[in-house]
């Protein structure tokens, strides 16, 4: 976000993944990642997943530290106690899903996970989400539905995926370092792919909705979003909550609802900021037809000329704008033509 937003006040005509700010940016995330990465080989996915409120709560801090999302001082008890009691709701809701979260999980070996994946209710599942997946990519591409949910599913889906994928690539590279060699089977290579494939779009997902809104937001919907989802498809994959009581169940469930609620409060009274725009957007000019279907936007050179839509380098030009010169054309006329009105052709030259 703070690449972004250096971005759209300056005239750097670069694209945001060629800048340094979000090559670091991504590292750092990438980095964050491969510590959640290693604990998910030594505790449930239902467990693991919920635990990423605490990254809520650095996004609003850091938000203020680096990208300059300042409250008023007038608006302090409206906005710093909603923020204050959102913080404690998360750290009961995280109390929760830690004391009732699945303590026991399988080994990861390559028989397991082959088993879980050819199950009927993970079929059942990936079909469903294939299915949603497309519809929403059809509408954010085709139609231009920009929408936060739209984009934060998205990447939700794509998400559930990944977290099923790191847990069975961390379990069996796991068992590999104890002894219990797991690399050489097939399906360690089809997780490890499917793992880096999802994490990369993710990643241009999440860039694409922190272009057009606030960072605070895009974690908390993407906290609920992505929980809730991946949530589900450790319980299909992996059967977390096989043997579990209804109580440990409803008070896991509760601890989610608590933590959702915090997350909420902590970022429910922030706005989208509105980044500086050096260009007019055709579509935002009232009475005019959008000729630019994929939401493309016009912008003037400023390279060269001040005029708006000139060639470029268009000062000299002299030889391009000189004035045609007329052909003479030589009449031969009778003498016993009758006299008219004398005539003659003007030649243009260069100079005139």
């Amino acid at each position: 976000k703070y690449c972004h937003i250096r971005l759209a006040g300056s005239k750097d005509p670069r694209a945001y993944f060629k800048t340094k700010t979000w090559w670091l940016g991504l590292f750092l995330m990438l980095l964050g990642e491969l510590g959640v990465f290693a604990s998910y080989a030594f505790a449930p996915l239902s467990l693991i997943v919920p635990l990423s409120a605490v990254s809520v709560i650095a996004s609003a801090i850091i938000g203020i530290i680096f990208i300059k999302e300042k409250w008023k001082p007038k608006d302090f008890l409206r906005r710093y106690v909603l923020s204050f009691v959102g913080c404690g709701l998360a750290i009961v809701g995280t109390y929760l899903l830690v004391t009732f979260a699945p303590n026991s999980h399988e080994k990861m070996t390559g028989e397991n996970i082959t088993r879980h994946l050819v199950s009927w209710p993970f079929l059942l599942y990936m079909l469903v989400e294939i299915i949603l997946f497309c519809l929403l990519l059809y509408f954010y591409k085709e139609r231009n539905a920009n929408s936060i949910v739209v984009i934060l599913l998205l990447v939700a889906l794509l998400g559930s995926m990944t977290v099923v994928t790191v847990k069975a690539v961390a379990g069996m590279l796991v068992l590999s370092i104890q002894g219990n060699l797991q690399l050489d089977y097939p399906i360690f290579y089809v997780m490890f792919v499917c793992m880096v494939a999802t994490a990369v779009y993710q990643a241009a997902f999440l860039s694409q909705a922190s272009q057009m809104y606030d960072s605070s937001l895009i974690a908390s919907v993407g906290y609920i979003l992505s929980t809730t989802i991946a949530i589900t498809a450790g319980a299909v994959f992996y059967l977390d909550f096989i043997g579990e009581d209804a109580l440990h169940i409803c008070m896991f469930s509760l601890g989610c609802l608590i933590a959702f609620l915090g997350v909420f409060l902590i970022t429910r009274n922030r706005k989208k900021a509105i980044p500086f725009e050096p260009y007019i957007s055709m579509d935002a000019m009232p009475g005019m037809q959008n000729m630019h279907d994929k939401g493309m936007t016009v912008q003037p050179d400023l390279k060269a000329s001040f005029s708006y839509g000139a060639l470029e380098n268009n000062d000299n030009i002299s030889e391009i704008c000189a004035p045609a010169t007329l052909p003479v054309m030589q009449e031969e006329h009778s003498s016993g033509a009758a006299s008219g009105v004398p005539y003659r052709v003007l030649e243009h030259t260069k100079k005139e």
